[in-house]
């Protein structure tokens, strides 16, 4: 039998795939990492869904704001006023930049956890929140209803609706995009269902923001929550920003210095506003360097910023579908967008095993476990624990081509080396790899 063969179709097929460099620069470009046996090999890190390194222009920001650094509102030495102006410039432009309504405030906090925490505390009701929720967005509710999703999006928004009209609640509190999947929901029509039945809707954006412009506004959502270390700014500080009322009408976050109008010794008057609950010296670079992240992140454009994430997912995720025994994760059928996170788990062995090796052996980072989200993993999954591989705009092609190639190696034929399972994971068994001189002595 004679089969034809289109020529063009079977050059494509064949061809190497063009090379993809990373969009932008962060401050571990070039970070040489060791491997068993003495050797140093660039570092592949697809882990920048736990923590992503900081954009270069950040860790410049940071540095030359140093010799600045100064108190913050109350000074009247000149570096005062210049980093009392930073702070509140850059509250003004991460408003901005998440499509914060005028009558919304931002206040700044170590991270998402913290800033749901705090929202949790001025709930006047019940919160209900799905089951794929990080904890973050999951634990701090104090009285909680959890809807459990369903295989599609459109099952899951009939699910809320159902629920919400079966009893009413104050607060609707959603991922932006799932940290075990990165399957992205539609805010806006989770905000329609929360709002049809008189609650708020709260977005936990933490994986959402580095990767998807996010606008409060437009989306209709009452309140977000978001962490500078997911999205290039790993300085120490998160935002809640949403309205005012319901912060204004709960107790202080925090109680000391700024949060305070008046103290006596019998009765103490609090601020209202975002002031209300920042007691205590502000975290000044890392709030600087968090507004400077989000406006390098508008500075290379969402449209810029997608193609790079589609091309390095898709080339990730045909890697991976070519390997026997190996799943990917998914949630919903009918997810319409995906942020770069691609979950696996393996029909045998341990994916610690392989997060360990692959570190060890071939110099890239991702993460194992159930990716704190417990419900949510235990539901989709099959195993009892996945392989997250992350991408970020510091990724290139050959990350994703020594993963691969990494991974492929160790599903076939095991690591190379001999690993033994400690309280903190496995490791080698004779580790030389040497640690880095960050810390100097004096």
């Amino acid at each position: 039998m004679t089969i034809a063969v289109d020529a063009k179709r079977a050059t494509a097929s064949t061809a190497k795939p063009s090379p993809i460099a990373p969009l932008a620069l962060l401050a571990d470009a070039g970070l040489d990492v060791p491997v068993l046996g003495g050797r140093r090999v660039p570092h592949s890190n697809l882990d920048v869904a736990a923590s992503a390194p900081a954009l270069a222009r950040v860790a410049r920001a940071a540095a030359d704001l140093l010799p600045w650094y100064s108190s913050v509102h109350r000074g009247t030495g000149f570096p005062s006023q210049v980093v009392t102006e930073l702070v509140e410039d850059a509250r003004t432009a991460i408003a901005r930049h998440v499509g914060a309504r005028d009558d919304d405030v931002v206040v700044f906090t170590r991270n998402t956890t913290d800033s749901l925490n705090l929202l949790a505390l001025a709930v006047p009701g019940e919160t209900v929140v799905l089951d794929i929720e990080h904890h973050a967005n999951l634990l701090p509710w104090r009285d909680r209803r959890t809807v459990v999703g369903e295989s599609t999006i459109e099952a899951t928004l009939a699910a809320l609706d159902a629920e919400l009209a079966r009893r009413p609640a104050a607060l609707v509190s959603v991922t932006g995009a799932s940290n075990v999947t990165g399957e992205v929901l539609p805010i806006d029509r989770f905000a329609a269902v929360a709002h049809a039945h008189g609650a708020r809707l709260a977005i936990d954006a933490a994986q959402l923001l580095p990767h998807r412009t996010v606008d409060l506004a437009a989306s209709g959502a009452d309140y977000l929550a978001a962490s500078g270390h997911k999205a290039y700014a790993p300085y120490g500080t998160g935002i809640l920003v949403g309205p005012a009322d319901w912060l204004d009408a709960a107790p202080p976050y925090l109680a000391g210095g700024g949060a305070v109008d008046r103290v006596g010794l019998e009765r103490v008057s609090w601020h209202t506003g975002a002031e209300r609950h920042e007691a205590g010296t502000p975290n000044v670079l890392g709030i600087t360097a968090f507004a400077v992240a989000l406006d390098e992140l508008a500075r290379l454009g969402e449209p810029a910023r997608l193609e790079h994430e589609h091309a390095l997912a898709d080339r990730l995720e045909r890697g991976v579908a070519a390997l026997p025994g190996v799943r990917v994760v998914r949630g919903f059928s009918d997810a319409a967008d995906h942020v770069g996170i691609v979950t696996i788990e393996l029909e045998r062995g341990s994916v610690g095993l392989v997060a360990a090796a692959l570190a060890a052996e071939h110099g890239v980072s991702v993460r194992a476990g159930r990716f704190c989200a417990h419900p949510y993993f235990d539901r989709v999954a099959t195993r009892s624990n996945g392989l997250r591989a992350s991408l970020g705009i510091g990724s290139s092609s050959a990350d994703v081509d020594r993963f691969v190639a990494g991974l492929a190696a160790i599903v076939a034929d095991g690591p190379r080396e001999m690993y033994h399972r400690t309280e903190d994971g496995w490791r080698p068994i004779v580790d030389d790899r040497p640690r880095p001189a960050v810390f100097t002595r004096g």
